[in-house]
């Protein structure tokens, strides 16, 4: 049976500073194609190239990647300001419908860091652009300086909700992740679950009550070193199972 495809959406960068690129970061690939047992498939997010339409009708589930750029504030009502940093519009464009598609159609969806973030937005929720500066938070973003081990090594403890989804996936209340955000959940959206918290209670883990399909989002990115990662290989894993049962489905409705 061929393997599931699963849409990974690319963020735009300007390689080298001149050169303008959809990129997809190996670690998402990895994950996709070792751990969850899918076709990667990166997706230039722009509506100049793309329709979610389109998106749907080729993929079996889609990765919701992280990225530099931040989900623009007009997207829940808010007006932009320095703190909201860098933006993108186009993927802005396609993945706020994609999500609410996903989340209606049942079709496989996992964001991460950004793509958590995203999800949130797409269902009515809002964010804030600098956690660190609320009162009795940490700064959870990613370390300046130093090797990419040290930038994404385990730094705090996310609990989850006491026979909530994720402590069934993962088969455990408390895990250590990783940390390299500057935004976060202020007002979830409509059906979005906060599943799991940092110490500092930041929201971490969320999931879409009533989705008719895999719809589960993370703070934290479960790429790295998601081979080996006791959290992020069965995240993976389950993300997997749920594209080849959209997939068989499609297939047995597309027979029919």
């Amino acid at each position: 049976m061929a393997r599931p495809v699963i849409g990974i959406i690319g963020n735009f960068q300007e390689l080298e500073d001149r050169y303008p690129v959809h990129a997809v970061g190996v670690m998402n690939t990895t994950a996709v194609a070792e751990v969850a047992g899918c076709m990667p498939l990166a997706i230039a997010a722009d509506p100049r190239f793309v329709t979610v339409e389109e998106l749907l009708d080729v993929c079996d589930g889609f990765l919701l990647t992280g990225g530099r750029p931040n989900v623009h504030p007009s997207e829940y009502g808010e007006d932009e300001t320095p703190a909201h940093g860098a933006f993108d519009r186009a993927r802005d464009a396609i993945t706020l419908p994609l999500v609410r598609a996903c989340v209606e159609r049942g079709q496989p969806v996992l964001g991460i860091c950004r793509g958590f973030q995203e999800m949130n937005v797409a269902l009515g929720g809002s964010l804030h652009p600098e956690i660190r500066e609320l009162p009795g938070r940490e700064n959870h973003r990613m370390p300046p300086d130093g090797t990419l081990e040290e930038k994404f090594a385990l730094r705090h403890v996310v609990r989850f909700s006491e026979g909530g989804p994720f402590h069934g996936l993962l088969g455990a209340v408390e895990v250590m992740t990783n940390t390299l955000h500057g935004q976060g959940i202020v007002r979830p959206g409509k059906g979005v679950v906060i599943d799991g918290h940092a110490p500092d209670g930041t929201p971490e883990a969320i999931y879409v009550e009533g989705a008719k399909g895999f719809a589960l989002g993370v703070q934290w990115h479960p790429e790295y070193n998601a081979c080996t990662d006791p959290v992020s290989r069965p995240l993976f894993s389950a993300f997997g199972d749920a594209a080849r049962a959209w997939a068989q489905g499609a297939r047995a409705r597309s027979a029919a």
